[in-house]
């Protein structure tokens, strides 16, 4: 590679950074990283090889009973490689008005949940995390968050395989026929 072509590439990486930010240059999910609930980094890529299924939650919302439906999940394909990530957000109707240990505490005392849970995120707008910017961009406009409990499927190699709007439940046909297609046979 010549000096020209290295300056090129630079230009051009510079270029997409600031067109769209680390999510510009993202190939897969697992070129992001979260800030776990415990203040720790959360990145993607320790769940390489796992079928990942990343939703945007809050305590305070009608459809807080789905983490229910999202634990029940974790438990049943954990073994077969499904990874459930709650990503704790306040952006819709103020909804996940507390701080990381409240929002852990009300986690684990009114469902038993021990999937693993992001801080409370930005998952909309212009300063969402690049995770979700990256999969609006990569998936489309109409499957961005619109509300809490929105859904994100990732395959095993880290690509967007489908997204499930807030309505659909996490034990749905359709969420877990999803799933099961990635996992590998029992």
């Amino acid at each position: 590679m010549t000096a020209r072509t290295r300056f090129r590439s630079s230009a051009l990486a510079a270029v997409l950074v600031l067109m769209g930010g680390a999510s510009a240059m993202a190939a897969t999910a697992y070129d992001f990283t979260f800030q776990g609930i415990d203040g720790q980094p959360l990145p993607l890529s320790q769940f390489a090889g796992k079928t990942v299924l990343v939703v945007n939650t809050a305590s305070q919302c009608g459809f807080t009973p789905q983490y229910k439906g999202l634990e029940a999940l974790w438990e049943k394909y954990r073994a077969r490689g499904l990874v459930v990530l709650g990503v704790p957000s306040d952006d819709f109707g103020g909804q996940e008005p507390g701080n990381a240990a409240t929002i852990k505490d009300f986690c684990e005392v009114n469902y038993k949940i021990d999937f693993p849970l992001a801080d409370k995120t930005v998952v909309s707008g212009d300063k969402a995390h690049p995770f979700y910017r990256w999969a609006g961009d990569e998936l489309g406009i109409l499957a961005k968050p619109r509300w809490n409990f929105h859904k994100y499927l990732i395959g095993p190699d880290g690509k967007l395989v489908s997204w499930f709007s807030t309505m659909t439940d996490p034990e749905s046909d359709k969420v877990r026929e999803a799933i099961e297609k990635l996992l590998p046979k029992s």
